[in-house]
């Protein structure tokens, strides 16, 4: 074999193993199947049992899908999480090898409750672009859309970016809303945003939502402050990089144990992230599916003849969103979960 030939070969392997078709068209059966084994539960008041049907419904249709995933992020480490664990090998094992990040449910209680914005999330890059999370439970993050690119700093003041974003979008600060989770950590930082004059939508749950929330135009939200998981903030990033928006994180141990995990684990606790650092490359993928209805998506609807499902699909490469709606035999349902929807 001649050399260059020799470099041809090698340039088709690699070019091969690299996701080259849209995986999102295809991860949405995926949510799409978490979010009907949910969706029974919606309301009852029990968390647990609707995280484990959509655990269940979601593992059993990545088998299908043609790849080689790795979970990076999942429900947890193995002795802990009997599916999907981190570290868990999905797909039918068939190239593009790739790293998943999944999250079941973003919102287990609102689903429990009942309450909106209740999503089935999950995303996709090439091999090894993830941040793997390890001990990082917790960051600092600041989310906007593509209309607040390069107008964030995550190390000047709330008040600051708000100045920035505003005269961005050319508007007041007045005219912002702005989303935080809703926990005591943040009384002091929802106190500085109310004292600015731009409008506040606080939410229970949902750190995925509402980061994909700031570059969603329907939903009315301009720009996403405070702390949250590590693990929402790459499966955010994935969404974000498709929708031309901007994140930028930083670690936020919540314990002095988290801190001693992390520094051990050579996480450097002063470095600044972006959405790509969480996920490098051009090349992901994300899909959510609405369980409840919310400012995003509509949420699973049941009648005799089947259920409808709401579902957003990203690819960062094409810079593509779209939305689809679908409608599921009723005769097909119990393919997805043990629920019993009959």
């Amino acid at each position: 074999m001649s050399a260059a030939a020799g470099r041809y070969r090698e340039t088709m392997s690699a070019t091969s193993q690299r996701p080259d078709r849209n995986l999102a068209m295809e991860l949405v059966r995926v949510t799409e199947s978490a979010a009907l084994a949910s969706a029974r539960w919606v309301g009852r008041g029990q968390k647990e049992s609707a995280d484990g049907a959509a655990v269940e419904a979601m593992r059993t249709i990545l088998q299908t899908i043609a790849m080689n995933g790795t979970v990076v992020i999942g429900e947890g480490e193995k002795d802990d999480a009997p599916m999907l664990y981190n570290g868990e090998h999905v797909g039918d094992g068939s190239d593009p090898e790739v790293d998943v990040a999944v999250d079941p449910i973003d919102g287990t209680t609102l689903t429990a409750h009942g309450k909106t914005n209740a999503l089935s999330v999950i995303a996709v890059g090439e091999r090894g672009s993830m941040l793997d999370p390890g001990p990082s439970y917790y960051m600092d993050k600041v989310a906007v859309g593509p209309e607040g690119v390069g107008a964030i700093d995550i190390t000047a003041s709330p008040t600051q970016n708000l100045r920035w974003v505003a005269r961005a979008k050319r508007e007041s600060v007045r005219d912002l809303t702005v989303v935080i989770l809703d926990r005591p950590r943040h009384a002091d930082l929802i106190d500085e945003v109310r004292s600015t004059g731009a409008r506040i939508r606080l939410i229970t749950d949902g750190d995925v939502y509402g980061g994909i929330a700031t570059a969603w135009p329907d939903a009315g939200v301009d720009i996403l402050f405070g702390i949250g998981g590590t693990p929402e903030a790459v499966i955010t990033a994935a969404a974000l990089k498709s929708m031309g928006g901007e994140m930028q994180c930083r670690f936020s141990p919540q314990s002095a144990e988290e801190s001693s995990a992390m520094t051990a684990a050579g996480f450097d606790l002063d470095r600044i992230l972006t959405h790509d650092d969480l996920i490098e490359g051009d090349n992901c993928f994300f899909a959510a599916t609405g369980i409840t209805d919310g400012q995003l998506l509509r949420g699973v609807r049941f009648d005799r003849n089947g259920a409808r499902t709401q579902s957003l699909v990203m690819r960062s490469r094409s810079g593509t969103v779209r939305m689809i709606d679908a409608h599921h035999r009723v005769s097909k349902l119990q393919e997805f979960s043990v629920v019993d929807y009959s």
